[in-house]
């Protein structure tokens, strides 16, 4: 492999791409400058009070981005086949990890959830990682669904189950309801039958309900979003400085680094509720230009889907768009008070190298998606041409 194709900006083989492919690798670039600049903004305070530098956690995202984009990188140019013969064994490596993190002692608590283990200096979130690849062992299962037996499909589906379970037990109910609705959503896109669909989709919400019962502080954040003002000092609290942040926008913002509720009224400003900080800071006008980035790159994920002759590579197409654009949808419905309080990152913005690895790794799967598609439409051309050539020069031989 060509080393410089590992950086983007030296990638020469990006000018032989499709045009889906070049304009989703441009709009993931922009997606992450942009990113960049709002957790720059959103996290100074925080870092400069926390480690006395101001720029410590740009720092380390930047770091973060650097590894991110040379898997990015490897993605976009190696052959989705071979990335799917692949995928189980990340989906059953990470699986491991996020029992391990249960562990007491080896699994690292953050707001009462243990949802990280540290190798060594460097902290890793199973429970993010795991989404790409979720996504396409999906796609490798229902894409299949009619032509393997019953044994495997219920092996599986019995290996995305304990995901399920295994990361409701952290406990993360946000990120077990984006996993299971983007698994059911790939098997509805694959026409798998009703009755199993509607059967999966009463037992997650069954699931939910259960969970959020036995849950205290689920069952509070449900009860908060009702009615935050209600509590707004108590567990109304973050929805009610988020809330603060968002109308304080207006409708062309504050301006860049002006934010007032980042000054330590809004909590997990840099993470859980970026959208707050980017929403005061650009306003009304930035917000839709946010939303009209995301709206185009679930047409260009859409588009680049049924143009996929493959029907396990166009579900992986549409697994990475819900993946991507859902969770994002889900991050500002939160942030803007329309959903319950929960802990899922912004893609791209929020800071954590995890949640970077696995966006860009899911924005690359997307594009090399796109890299096919395209060359699909353009090899066929060229073989009756060469075979029509070899046929015309046997031809010619057998007459001389």
């Amino acid at each position: 492999m060509n080393l410089r194709r590992l950086i983007p900006i030296f990638d020469s083989s990006v000018s032989n791409w499709g045009l889906e492919a070049r304009l989703l690798r441009w709009l993931t670039l922009v997606w992450l400058f942009v990113g960049l600049i709002m957790l720059f903004s959103a996290s100074y305070p925080v870092a400069d009070a926390r480690q006395n530098d101001g720029l410590y956690y740009f720092k380390r995202q930047l770091l973060w981005v650097l590894v991110s984009l040379i898997g990015f990188n490897i993605i976009v140019n190696l052959p989705l086949q071979k990335i799917l013969g692949v995928s189980h064994w990340f989906l059953l490596l990470f699986l491991s990890l996020i029992f391990v993190t249960l562990i007491p002692g080896l699994g690292k608590k953050a707001f009462d959830a243990a949802r990280w283990i540290a190798i060594g200096p460097i902290p890793i979130q199973p429970s993010e990682l795991i989404k790409p690849f979720l996504v396409l062992q999906s796609a490798r299962l229902f894409g299949q669904w009619e032509r393997i037996s019953w044994r495997v499909r219920l092996a599986w589906l019995g290996i995305f189950g304990l995901v399920l379970l295994g990361i409701l037990a952290q406990p993360n109910l946000s990120t077990t309801a984006l996993c299971g609705m983007t698994i059911w959503l790939i098997a509805l896109a694959a026409g798998l039958p009703y009755k199993y669909l509607g059967g999966t989709a009463i037992g997650g919400v069954m699931l939910a309900v259960l969970s959020i019962s036995i849950k205290e502080y689920q069952r509070k954040r449900v009860m908060s979003f009702l009615n935050p003002w209600a509590d707004a000092t108590g567990d109304g609290y973050q929805l009610v400085q988020s809330l603060l942040a968002v109308g304080s926008g207006r409708t062309w913002g504050a301006g860049f680094g002006l934010s007032q509720q980042k000054l330590f009224y809004l909590p997990i400003q840099d993470t859980d509720f970026i959208f707050a900080v980017f929403a005061e800071e650009f306003g009304f006008v930035g917000s839709i230009v946010l939303l009209a980035l995301l709206a185009t790159f679930a047409t260009l994920g859409l588009i680049v889907a049924l143009k996929a002759k493959n029907i396990v590579h166009r579900l992986v197409a549409i697994g990475v768009t819900i993946l991507m654009v859902g969770q994002s949808l889900l991050h500002i419905g939160v942030a803007t008070g329309s959903l319950p309080t929960t802990g899922l990152p912004l893609p791209m913005f929020s800071y954590g190298g995890n949640s970077m690895i696995a966006s860009l790794i899911a924005a690359g799967l997307l594009i090399r998606v796109a890299r096919e598609s395209s060359e699909a439409e353009v090899v066929p051309l060229r073989k009756p041409m060469l075979e029509n050539g070899r046929r015309h020069r046997g031809f010619d031989k057998t007459r001389n």
